[in-house]
């Protein structure tokens, strides 16, 4: 299958997109709730081999197919090894039909004018080049909004954009991903500074340029409309942000358009000592509400 399908079964298809991306800094405390401590292993090598193993058994899961699951992000580490006897992103959409994506940011760097933004990414280009000989559809980076701060919102939004332009120039689909924290007391403030700001970055692309978006479940419904309808957006995805899974769900099936894009909330339950059955039962649970509110509307 070629580019132009993955495309279509983004852009068409009903379903959600799993955030398979923890890095080195959010692996810890992923294998925590995974059921794995620290004492479980004794350096960075050792750590990755177990989410990695995380990772890959819910890539075979029964239920973790293309029917449901749209795309996955990945971390870089997972694009370089195998699932299945295969490297990972063939494994995805050869044998399961799930888009691979790749995180390509490098964490943020210190607070200013309420705004978290990406470090520099001096290796970014090879990144990509690696990325897309590796069969990778498109990418995700994410920053953070802390406050409803216009200059910090700013700053934030062209700085995604700009990068996003340099991932377009490789013939890869960019998820921008500018987060706004839950716990601020002016989200919704914040919310729609955001959406007008991504809007007028939006209409300054080159025609025939898509992007993704990956935005915070708002505390208004539907306040991404707009958005959801852009000519220059593939899809509209929203991350769980640190709500449960009822919460987030909840949230997502009110929002016109907007499909998850669930990292904590897609894995809530698993652990490393279920048995195979009771593994896949659990995730195919999770899939099946975080589809349905993915589809809702």
């Amino acid at each position: 299958m070629t580019t132009a399908e993955q495309r279509r079964h983004i852009r068409d298809g009903q379903g959600f997109i799993a955030a398979l991306d923890q890095s080195g800094g959010s692996t810890p405390k992923a294998l925590r709730l995974y059921g794995i401590d620290g004492d479980r292993y004794s350096n960075d090598a050792e750590m990755f081999d177990l989410v990695h193993a995380m990772r890959a058994r819910i890539a075979r899961a029964p239920a973790f197919n293309g029917d449901k699951v749209l795309g996955a992000i990945l971390f870089e580490k997972t694009m370089d090894r195998e699932i299945g006897g295969r490297p990972s992103a063939d494994y995805l959409w050869a044998e399961r039909g799930v888009v691979p994506f790749l995180k390509v940011d490098r964490g943020l760097a210190e607070e200013r004018d309420g705004a978290r933004l990406m470090k520099p990414m001096p290796d970014l280009d090879a990144l990509l080049e690696r990325g897309a000989k590796a069969g990778m559809f498109g990418t995700k980076m994410r920053s953070v909004i802390d406050a409803a701060d216009r200059t910090g919102i700013s700053a934030n939004v062209a700085q995604q954009f700009e990068i996003g332009r340099q991932i377009l120039d490789h013939g890869l689909v960019p998820i921008l991903e500018p987060e706004v924290t839950i716990s601020i007391p002016d989200k919704a403030e914040a919310e729609e500074i955001l959406r007008d700001t991504i809007a007028a970055h939006l209409d300054d692309l080159p025609e025939g340029s898509e992007v993704m978006l990956k935005l915070t479940l708002p505390e208004t419904d539907d306040l991404y409309t707009a958005l959801v309808d852009h000519p220059r957006v593939l899809r509209v995805v929203a991350l769980s942000g640190g709500y449960s899974r009822d919460e987030a769900t909840a949230r997502l099936a009110r929002n016109r358009g907007v499909i998850a894009s669930f990292s904590r909330a897609l894995t809530e339950g698993l652990t490393a000592q279920q048995s195979e059955a009771e593994f896949n039962a659990t995730l195919a649970k999770a899939i099946d509400d975080i589809y349905t509110a993915s589809t809702a509307r």
